[in-house]
């Protein structure tokens, strides 16, 4: 169970929904929903890195109380699974070949791909002929460390990394359609509620619908919201007068949207760029992280997605969503270990809180219980 949070972490009491917002082309200036009374506790000049610091860590404590959800939100994975609790129940050393030949058939199906699955078979062949594993149960809880070590052994760190400068940014990039701005839109909720002053920048110029969507989010999770002053305006221009908005006016992070693209499309992969550098001008060291959308019903297909985007803009973190619909879930261990990119948040579900800090632990004993 998570430890209480800080006392200057604590939310004030629920303030009222602001009044609809103005979707015209215009500037917006949206009154805050509450007043940020603790300004100065949240000070983050630089060599005070505290604030950020603790921040990352406490999000990541929410995930160890939140299993519950990543248990249910991986429930197509895991009953995908459950066959190997069949094969190694009555396992027994005349039968290894049979029962190692339909476990990775299994972990084939969920998408933990070739290479990997390979070598998990193979090391648990080894390790049953050389008499280190006598039983089922002892096969299945070495297969769970071996789909741990996967998650963990390069060193990645699935916490937030947001530096030590007011404002930190996050920029949000990924292909049309996987869902990049709902999980900005809820990653903003979950930040809100540990009481972190959130501006939202709708870099999304490209698509008429977008910047009315992520005002919605604003509206829902009480954030201002910076959109475009003109029509055919730069995305990178948006994003800069953002950053400059969140730093004149104390905002804590600034979470921004960019335009879906495929990787395929070098003009728009070229324009990620242009806004990563016109955000550093603004804050140095900016942004803080650059997060990817992955759609985990696409599987092992995501990967050239993922390898392309980190080329051009150097991605920090992933964000795979839309697990909860898809029996897939092995796709997060193909994805870490092949790309070296630790996975930040998993979507397991449609609701505002189902986006979920990663924590590899919560995640393999969801799929394999």
């Amino acid at each position: 169970m998570a430890s209480p949070l800080p006392s200057h972490l604590l939310l004030p009491p629920k303030p009222p929904l602001p009044s609809p917002l103005n979707s015209s082309s215009t500037l917006l200036h949206v009154s805050p929903v509450w007043t940020h009374t603790r300004t100065s506790r949240f000070k983050c000049a630089s060599g005070q890195t505290g604030f950020f610091t603790k921040l990352g860590r406490l999000i990541q404590e929410k995930a160890k109380s939140d299993v519950e959800k990543i248990f249910s939100g991986f429930s197509k994975t895991r009953d995908n699974l459950a066959v190997i609790d069949e094969l190694l129940l009555y396992w027994n050393l005349s039968d290894t070949d049979r029962v190692l030949d339909e476990l990775e058939e299994a972990l084939l199906v969920a998408d933990f791909g070739p290479r990997i699955t390979i070598k998990i078979v193979e090391s648990l062949r080894d390790d049953i002929y050389a008499g280190k594993l006598k039983s089922g149960s002892e096969i299945k809880d070495s297969l769970k460390r071996s789909v741990l070590n996967l998650l963990t052994a390069k060193g990645l760190k699935t916490e937030l990394k947001l530096g030590f400068r007011k404002p930190a940014v996050i920029m949000v990039v990924g292909v049309n359609g996987g869902g990049k701005t709902t999980s900005l839109g809820k990653l903003a909720n979950r930040l809100k509620k540990e009481g972190i002053k959130v501006l939202l920048a709708a870099g999304d110029t490209f698509r008429a619908a977008a910047t009315d969507q992520l005002e919605i989010w604003a509206e829902r999770t009480g954030c201002e919201i910076v959109v475009a002053e003109k029509e055919n305006a730069k995305a990178s221009s948006v994003l800069s007068q953002a950053v400059k908005k969140g730093r004149e006016q104390g905002f804590d992070v600034v979470l921004c949207d960019t335009s879906g693209r495929l990787h395929t499309n070098y003009s728009l992969m070229e324009e990620l760029v242009a806004c990563k550098k016109a955000v550093g001008k603004v804050v140095s060291g900016a942004p803080n992280e650059i997060l990817q959308v992955l759609d985990g019903t696409t599987g092992l297909n995501m990967l050239p997605q993922a390898r392309e985007f980190n080329d051009v803009v150097g991605v920090t973190g992933l964000i795979l969503t839309k697990l909860d619909g898809s029996a897939r879930g092995g796709c997060v261990v193909s994805v870490v270990d092949e790309l070296g990119i630790p996975v930040k948040f998993v979507g397991v579900g449609e609701k505002l809180d189902d986006l979920q800090p990663f924590d590899p632990e919560a995640f393999v004993n969801a799929i394999f219980p």
